[in-house]
Protein backbone atom coordinates (compact mmCIF):
# COMPACT_ATOMS: atom_id res chain seq x y z
CA UNK A 1 0.00 0.00 0.00
CA UNK A 2 1.80 3.27 -0.87
CA UNK A 3 2.52 5.45 1.87
CA UNK A 4 0.96 9.08 2.64
CA UNK A 5 2.30 11.87 2.40
CA UNK A 6 2.68 12.08 6.49
CA UNK A 7 3.18 8.64 6.87
CA UNK A 8 6.39 9.11 4.47
CA UNK A 9 7.65 12.30 6.64
CA UNK A 10 7.80 9.96 9.54
CA UNK A 11 9.33 6.96 7.88
CA UNK A 12 12.03 9.35 5.98
CA UNK A 13 12.81 10.56 9.64
CA UNK A 14 13.37 7.34 10.80
CA UNK A 15 15.49 6.86 8.06
CA UNK A 16 17.45 9.18 8.27
CA UNK A 17 18.75 7.90 11.48
CA UNK A 18 18.50 4.00 10.14
CA UNK A 19 19.50 3.69 6.94
CA UNK A 20 22.67 4.15 4.83
CA UNK A 21 23.55 7.49 2.83
CA UNK A 22 23.24 4.75 -0.57
CA UNK A 23 19.69 3.86 0.22
CA UNK A 24 18.53 7.70 0.98
CA UNK A 25 20.33 8.94 -1.88
CA UNK A 26 16.77 9.10 -3.88
CA UNK A 27 15.71 12.02 -5.37
CA UNK A 28 12.83 13.78 -3.87
CA UNK A 29 9.54 14.35 -4.81
CA UNK A 30 8.52 10.60 -4.65
CA UNK A 31 6.44 9.01 -7.47
CA UNK A 32 3.99 7.02 -6.28
CA UNK A 33 5.64 3.84 -6.99
CA UNK A 34 8.87 5.30 -5.90
CA UNK A 35 6.71 5.98 -2.76
CA UNK A 36 6.08 1.87 -2.15
CA UNK A 37 9.45 1.14 -3.02
CA UNK A 38 10.56 3.15 -0.09
CA UNK A 39 8.37 1.79 2.21
CA UNK A 40 9.54 -1.75 1.08
CA UNK A 41 13.26 -0.97 0.89
CA UNK A 42 12.68 0.24 5.29
CA UNK A 43 10.26 -2.90 5.94
CA UNK A 44 12.90 -5.00 4.90
CA UNK A 45 15.71 -3.49 6.51
CA UNK A 46 13.85 -2.93 10.14
CA UNK A 47 12.66 -6.43 9.75
CA UNK A 48 16.44 -7.43 9.47
CA UNK A 49 17.77 -5.32 11.65
CA UNK A 50 15.25 -4.63 14.50
CA UNK A 51 17.92 -3.45 17.12
CA UNK A 52 18.52 -0.23 15.48
CA UNK A 53 14.34 0.76 16.06
CA UNK A 54 15.36 1.68 19.75
CA UNK A 55 18.83 3.39 18.89
CA UNK A 56 16.73 5.53 16.50
CA UNK A 57 14.63 6.15 18.72
CA UNK A 58 16.97 7.22 21.44
CA UNK A 59 18.73 9.48 19.11
CA UNK A 60 15.45 10.75 18.07
CA UNK A 61 14.61 11.81 21.47
CA UNK A 62 18.49 13.64 21.82
CA UNK A 63 17.91 15.82 19.17
CA UNK A 64 14.35 16.62 20.13
CA UNK A 65 16.15 17.73 23.39
CA UNK A 66 18.85 19.51 21.85
CA UNK A 67 16.32 21.65 19.56
CA UNK A 68 13.70 22.31 22.72
CA UNK A 69 16.85 23.60 24.84
CA UNK A 70 18.32 25.54 21.83
CA UNK A 71 14.49 27.01 21.88
CA UNK A 72 14.52 27.68 25.62
CA UNK A 73 17.71 29.30 25.81
CA UNK A 74 16.06 31.93 22.80
CA UNK A 75 13.22 32.54 25.15
CA UNK A 76 15.08 33.31 28.28
CA UNK A 77 17.28 35.57 26.10
CA UNK A 78 14.74 37.41 24.80
CA UNK A 79 12.22 37.27 27.68
CA UNK A 80 14.48 37.81 30.44
CA UNK A 81 13.20 41.37 31.88
CA UNK A 82 9.37 40.37 32.07
CA UNK A 83 10.83 36.94 33.76
CA UNK A 84 13.05 38.30 36.58
CA UNK A 85 11.87 41.88 37.03
CA UNK A 86 8.46 42.46 36.31
CA UNK A 87 7.22 44.91 38.58
CA UNK A 88 4.00 42.31 38.87
CA UNK A 89 5.46 40.05 40.50
CA UNK A 90 7.09 39.93 43.88
CA UNK A 91 10.45 39.44 45.37
CA UNK A 92 11.69 37.02 48.18
CA UNK A 93 15.34 37.09 49.77
CA UNK A 94 17.60 39.41 48.57
CA UNK A 95 15.95 41.96 46.42
CA UNK A 96 20.17 42.89 45.25
CA UNK A 97 20.72 39.13 44.75
CA UNK A 98 23.56 37.84 42.39
CA UNK A 99 21.71 34.83 41.38
CA UNK A 100 17.93 35.17 40.50
CA UNK A 101 15.51 32.01 41.15
CA UNK A 102 12.21 32.13 39.45
CA UNK A 103 9.40 29.81 40.90
CA UNK A 104 6.22 29.38 38.25
CA UNK A 105 3.11 28.24 41.26
CA UNK A 106 -0.07 27.36 41.50
CA UNK A 107 -2.09 27.46 44.73
CA UNK A 108 -3.47 24.09 44.82
CA UNK A 109 -1.00 22.62 43.74
CA UNK A 110 0.57 19.56 46.49
CA UNK A 111 3.90 19.74 44.78
CA UNK A 112 4.36 23.53 45.36
CA UNK A 113 2.81 23.61 48.98
CA UNK A 114 5.72 20.88 49.36
CA UNK A 115 8.40 23.49 47.74
CA UNK A 116 7.40 26.43 49.81
CA UNK A 117 9.78 24.90 52.80
CA UNK A 118 12.28 24.32 49.81
CA UNK A 119 12.28 28.04 48.92
CA UNK A 120 12.36 28.77 52.53
CA UNK A 121 15.45 27.22 53.34
CA UNK A 122 17.28 28.23 50.52
CA UNK A 123 16.34 32.02 51.55
CA UNK A 124 18.08 31.61 54.62
CA UNK A 125 20.88 29.38 53.83
CA UNK A 126 21.82 31.87 51.06
CA UNK A 127 21.60 35.41 51.80
CA UNK A 128 22.54 36.32 47.99
CA UNK A 129 19.50 34.67 46.50
CA UNK A 130 16.77 36.89 44.82
CA UNK A 131 13.36 35.12 43.97
CA UNK A 132 10.86 35.76 42.28
CA UNK A 133 7.20 34.20 42.44
CA UNK A 134 5.11 33.90 39.42
CA UNK A 135 1.51 33.51 39.96
CA UNK A 136 0.61 29.96 37.53
CA UNK A 137 -2.81 28.95 37.96
CA UNK A 138 -3.18 25.82 35.68
CA UNK A 139 -5.31 23.61 38.10
CA UNK A 140 -8.83 25.44 37.74
CA UNK A 141 -10.81 28.30 38.64
CA UNK A 142 -10.04 27.92 42.07
CA UNK A 143 -6.74 28.65 41.38
CA UNK A 144 -7.47 31.11 39.00
CA UNK A 145 -9.19 32.75 42.00
CA UNK A 146 -6.70 32.24 44.32
CA UNK A 147 -4.13 34.41 42.31
CA UNK A 148 -6.57 36.57 41.34
CA UNK A 149 -6.57 37.74 45.44
CA UNK A 150 -3.32 37.18 45.98
CA UNK A 151 -2.38 39.60 43.07
CA UNK A 152 -4.96 42.26 44.60
CA UNK A 153 -3.40 42.07 48.33
CA UNK A 154 -0.30 42.80 46.67
CA UNK A 155 -0.94 46.52 46.63
CA UNK A 156 -1.87 46.00 50.18
CA UNK A 157 1.40 43.90 51.53
CA UNK A 158 4.97 44.11 50.79
CA UNK A 159 7.98 42.31 52.14
CA UNK A 160 7.76 40.05 54.64
CA UNK A 161 4.22 40.65 55.14
CA UNK A 162 3.56 39.29 51.26
CA UNK A 163 5.64 36.38 52.03
CA UNK A 164 3.33 35.92 55.02
CA UNK A 165 0.34 35.99 52.91
CA UNK A 166 1.94 33.78 50.32
CA UNK A 167 3.00 31.34 52.69
CA UNK A 168 -0.48 31.69 54.40
CA UNK A 169 -2.28 30.88 51.17
CA UNK A 170 -0.38 27.81 50.22
CA UNK A 171 -0.10 26.00 53.64
CA UNK A 172 -4.01 26.72 53.83
CA UNK A 173 -5.85 22.79 54.39
CA UNK A 174 -8.80 22.40 51.42
CA UNK A 175 -9.36 23.64 47.92
CA UNK A 176 -7.57 27.52 47.65
CA UNK A 177 -10.07 29.71 45.40
CA UNK A 178 -11.02 33.24 46.03
CA UNK A 179 -12.56 32.27 49.54
CA UNK A 180 -10.18 30.63 50.85
CA UNK A 181 -7.58 33.72 49.94
CA UNK A 182 -9.95 36.27 51.36
CA UNK A 183 -9.91 34.57 54.25
CA UNK A 184 -6.54 34.39 54.56
CA UNK A 185 -6.93 38.53 53.73
CA UNK A 186 -9.46 39.48 56.58
CA UNK A 187 -7.31 37.46 58.76
CA UNK A 188 -4.39 39.45 58.14
CA UNK A 189 -6.40 42.51 58.56
CA UNK A 190 -6.44 43.91 54.61
CA UNK A 191 -8.96 46.23 53.60
CA UNK A 192 -11.32 44.20 52.33
CA UNK A 193 -13.37 46.64 50.29
CA UNK A 194 -10.26 48.14 48.86
CA UNK A 195 -9.26 44.64 48.11
CA UNK A 196 -12.38 44.12 46.13
CA UNK A 197 -11.81 47.15 44.26
CA UNK A 198 -8.30 45.95 43.24
CA UNK A 199 -9.67 42.86 42.27
CA UNK A 200 -11.19 44.81 39.34
CA UNK A 201 -7.85 46.15 37.43
CA UNK A 202 -7.27 44.93 34.59
CA UNK A 203 -3.46 45.00 35.73
CA UNK A 204 -4.64 41.63 37.64
CA UNK A 205 -5.11 40.65 33.81
CA UNK A 206 -2.60 41.11 32.55
CA UNK A 207 -0.11 40.11 35.39
CA UNK A 208 -1.74 36.19 35.08
CA UNK A 209 -1.60 36.60 31.23
CA UNK A 210 2.04 37.54 31.00
CA UNK A 211 3.30 34.88 33.07
CA UNK A 212 0.67 32.30 31.42
CA UNK A 213 2.59 33.13 27.96
CA UNK A 214 6.24 33.09 29.76
CA UNK A 215 5.19 29.31 31.02
CA UNK A 216 3.87 28.47 27.71
CA UNK A 217 6.90 30.07 25.76
CA UNK A 218 9.44 27.90 28.52
CA UNK A 219 7.39 24.92 27.95
CA UNK A 220 6.49 24.58 31.28
CA UNK A 221 3.49 22.50 31.77
CA UNK A 222 3.20 22.08 35.33
CA UNK A 223 3.90 23.46 38.57
CA UNK A 224 6.49 23.80 40.40
CA UNK A 225 8.20 25.25 37.96
CA UNK A 226 11.59 26.79 38.56
CA UNK A 227 14.09 28.83 36.08
CA UNK A 228 17.85 29.74 37.74
CA UNK A 229 19.68 30.89 35.20
CA UNK A 230 19.49 29.25 31.95
CA UNK A 231 17.88 26.14 33.69
CA UNK A 232 14.27 25.28 33.64
CA UNK A 233 13.54 22.88 36.52
CA UNK A 234 10.47 20.98 36.78
CA UNK A 235 8.84 19.84 40.01
CA UNK A 236 9.47 20.06 43.57
CA UNK A 237 13.41 18.70 43.38
CA UNK A 238 14.22 19.70 46.67
CA UNK A 239 17.05 21.56 48.61
CA UNK A 240 20.10 20.15 47.09
CA UNK A 241 19.05 20.38 43.22
CA UNK A 242 17.95 23.94 43.22
CA UNK A 243 21.29 24.80 45.17
CA UNK A 244 23.31 22.93 42.74
CA UNK A 245 21.74 25.06 39.98
CA UNK A 246 22.58 28.23 41.85
CA UNK A 247 25.93 27.35 42.68
CA UNK A 248 26.82 26.40 38.94
CA UNK A 249 24.70 29.66 37.59
CA UNK A 250 27.53 31.98 40.50
CA UNK A 251 29.81 30.21 38.14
Amino acid sequence: MPLNAPALRRVALLAALVLPSAVLAQPAPFTPEQREAFGGIIREYLLKNPEVLQEAFTELQRRQQVAEQADRAEVLTAERGKLENSPRDFVLGNPQGDVTMVEFLDYNCGYCKRAVADVKALIKSDPKLRVVIKDFPVLGPGSVEASRVALAAKSQLAGDKLYEFHTKLMERRGQANGESAKAVAKEMDLDMARLEKDLQSGEINAALQETMELGEKLGINGTPGFVIGNEVIAGAVGVEPLKQVIANTRK
